[in-house]
């Protein structure tokens, strides 16, 4: 078996695409595709475009067969197989909307999962549902109490019968797919893009962002159910006819270095991670294997997905150096789910630009004042930020305070982008979407940032967003937990995130306890540790402190900003229990 080559005599085209049937018919004419790698490396399956779009519209007539209408929802387990590309694109053909689950079972094993894929089952109102035979059983069980049409694996379905109607597939102002916010499990929201949507914004990427070459190659292993996975590595690569080389999430956190060894080998291009992918691979490299790298071809490091911190980038591109990596391939980017994938872009090639201010001046007045011109201070700090370029043609982007005024340059404030790829809404949550997507257009990104001249810089989490090693973890839910406890009265607990000395982003928790019996708290404490880590897969540090000491809001609700600030200042004072995982 050989994998599809790096180029082909096709012509690149990327801008005259309304839709992604469109898009696999262009690439169809040439010989580039996807690879599947397993976890020792080795191609286990190869799907040329021209072999993808025969078998997806196959495909599509069998699932128009089973009677269902023109956008249904169809639920795919979104494991890195060939499988779920071939279902993904036979919607497209078919009319339906694919709507990608997640494949991952956290450490809470199969009760969590399948609850957790009922929950996204149920607020898609999927119709049909799909999983590969890995994890056939968690969606059996998930659908058991939903009305779902049919329920099968890939073999099961290719048994049908075709239709015999003419296709037709998605147009353009037609939904390609819901996208599920990363992160909360109880909370999820199916974000609407168009296929309007999402090919203005491959253009953008594919132009503007990685400026793609003849003979570009990428490699992946981010997973296919979020955003950058799904948009950035599977619909942008085939957008512009180039091969990309696959490796599943599953096998790269056991051997990050299995994308290196395929990097090298591709002699690849492109490729993106959050910033903890970069640091995985570096920590599980070993001094002899650095030099059985070849990493000179690689032009686009992107990193995205999560707040961007230089020290992991400098470690990778270090040991690395050796091996031929280039620190300016370092591409840093912005994005959410919300606007399809994309909105900002570095300048290619010129690796990491970063912006210290002075950490006071950003706290207390949310200035981001640089360093240099900082009143001198004995006790002087600062915060370094890594600018993620300016934001992509035909997007508007403002700075926002608390009323709504736009604020001037290096002033913190919240993020509102308006542009072409900005997402209907979240599907079947009008209440949420007026929440975060105005009448004009405006979205509303959660996200703390300011201005340098057209550069954005992202200073906090999005709406309170906790990420652990790359995974996204709602404080509600963490509170949820505490709250559930009959100790604990609702509204009494905070969860947000801090730092440690190297820089890695833990949770802690707060939580009001009138409890006075040392037994019995530490009881208390042990048994949200367990929940927590069931049900969440984290460790979580958890303060029990007395009534009233939780910062509220005026209209009652606890402040997670404003605690989390005190929860600092007590411990820098030594009030609090010393913990030692905040140094670990």
């Amino acid at each position: 078996m050989q994998a599809t080559p790096t180029s082909h005599n096709l012509p690149l085209q990327f801008e005259n695409f309304t839709t992604l049937a469109q898009a696999l018919d262009y690439a169809a004419q040439g010989e580039t595709g996807y690879n599947f790698y397993s976890g020792r490396g080795k191609l286990y399956a190869t799907l040329p475009y021209a072999e993808l779009r025969h078998e997806a519209r196959i495909l599509a007539r069998k699932l128009i067969s089973l009677g269902v209408s023109r956008g249904s929802r169809v639920a795919l387990v979104a494991d890195t197989h060939p499988d779920f590309v071939r279902f993904f694109f036979a919607c497209q053909y078919a009319g339906f909307t694919p709507v990608p689950l997640p494949a991952k079972i956290q450490l809470s094993g199969r009760h969590e999962y399948v609850n957790q894929l009922e929950r996204l089952l149920s607020i898609c109102q999927a119709k049909l549902a799909m999983a590969t035979d890995d994890f056939m059983p968690f969606l059996i069980e998930a659908a058991t109490r939903l009305d779902i049409h049919f329920v099968g694996n890939p073999q099961t379905y290719d048994k049908f019968s075709e239709s015999r109607v003419e296709l037709k597939p998605l147009g353009a102002s037609e939904l390609a797919y819901l996208q599920y916010t990363s992160g909360s499990t109880r909370f999820p929201r199916g974000v609407m893009i168009t296929q309007a949507a999402v090919l203005n914004n491959l253009s953008s990427i594919i132009k503007h962002g990685v400026k793609i070459r003849p003979g570009d190659r990428a490699v992946s292993w981010l997973p296919y159910y979020h955003d950058m996975g799904l948009v950035g590595l599977l619909l942008a690569p085939l957008a512009c006819q180039i091969s990309v080389d696959y490796i599943s999430t599953r096998d790269f956190a056991m051997r990050p270095r299995l994308w290196l060894k395929v990097m090298s080998e591709n002699r690849a291009t492109i490729s993106f991670s959050p910033p903890f992918g970069y640091d995985l691979a570096a920590c599980r490299l070993r001094d002899d294997e650095i030099g059985n790298y070849d990493l000179s071809s690689w032009r686009v490091a992107g990193v995205g997905a999560e707040m961007i911190r230089t020290e992991m980038l400098e470690n990778f591109s270090n040991m690395l150096a050796p091996s031929g990596f280039n620190p300016q391939a370092f591409l840093p980017c912005y994005g959410m789910a919300e606007c399809s994938l994309a909105v900002c872009f570095g300048p290619l090639g010129k690796g990491m630009l970063t912006d210290q201010v002075d950490a006071d001046q950003l706290a207390e007045h949310q200035k981001a004042q640089p360093v240099k011109s900082a009143p001198a201070s004995n006790n002087h700090r600062s915060n370094t930020f890594v600018i993620c370029g300016g934001p992509l043609p035909g997007y508007e982007m403002e700075i926002r305070d608390s009323e709504g005024r736009e604020l001037p340059e290096r002033q913190c404030g919240t993020l509102y982008l308006r542009g072409p790829s900005v997402m209907s809404g979240y599907f079947g949550d009008l209440k949420a979407t007026r929440e975060v997507l105005s009448p004009d257009g405006w979205l509303n990104t959660g996200d703390i940032a300011y201005r340098i001249g057209s550069g954005l810089v992202i200073t906090g989490r999005s709406k309170d967003i906790i990420i652990i090693k790359g995974r996204n973890i709602w404080p509600q839910d963490i509170e949820y937990l505490a709250e559930i406890q009959p100790e604990i009265r609702t509204g009494d607990a905070t969860a947000f995130s801090i730092l440690n000395s190297q820089s890695d982003e833990l949770a802690v928790v707060m939580v009001e306890c009138r409890e006075t019996d040392n037994e019995k708290r530490l009881d208390l404490i042990r048994r949200l540790n367990r929940l927590i880590r069931q049900e969440l897969g984290i460790d979580c540090i958890i303060e029990l402190v007395p009534r009233n000491t939780l910062t509220r809001t005026t209209s009652g609700k606890p402040s997670r900003h404003a605690t989390r600030n005190d929860y600092l200042k007590q411990f820098a004072a030594g009030n609090l229990e010393n913990r030692p995982e905040i140094n670990a």
